[in-house]
């Protein structure tokens, strides 16, 4: 099981909604592409509240996100889309249940 995550909360700016929900599907492929990123989810947690998880069996892998293309991408927009910088959490895993 990996030990790392990210959990990123963004909120859209106001008529924005739309193109942060469509940022995040496209961000996928980007995210595939790299290897020490095990499980990444997009998430809309209310009509302008969205977030990312991710999580990492070590910290090459998280930092290899961190400074990767998805990253770039989402502080490149973050003026452009959100109300707020986006709030990036490095956490911990406890425990978990992945089937």
């Amino acid at each position: 099981m990996d030990q790392l995550a990210i959990i990123a909360i963004l909120e859209a700016k106001p008529g924005k909604e739309k193109e942060v929900a469509d940022f995040l599907r496209s961000a996928q492929g980007l995210v595939e592409q790299e290897p020490g990123t095990t499980i990444w989810f997009a998430l809309q947690l209310g009509p302008s509240r969205f977030g990312i998880f991710d999580s990492f069996p070590n910290e090459a892998g998280r930092d290899a996100h961190l400074n990767g293309a998805v990253a770039k991408a989402l502080f490149a927009k973050a003026e452009e889309l959100f109300a707020k910088p986006p709030q990036i959490e490095q956490c911990s895993i406890l425990a978990g249940k992945t089937s």
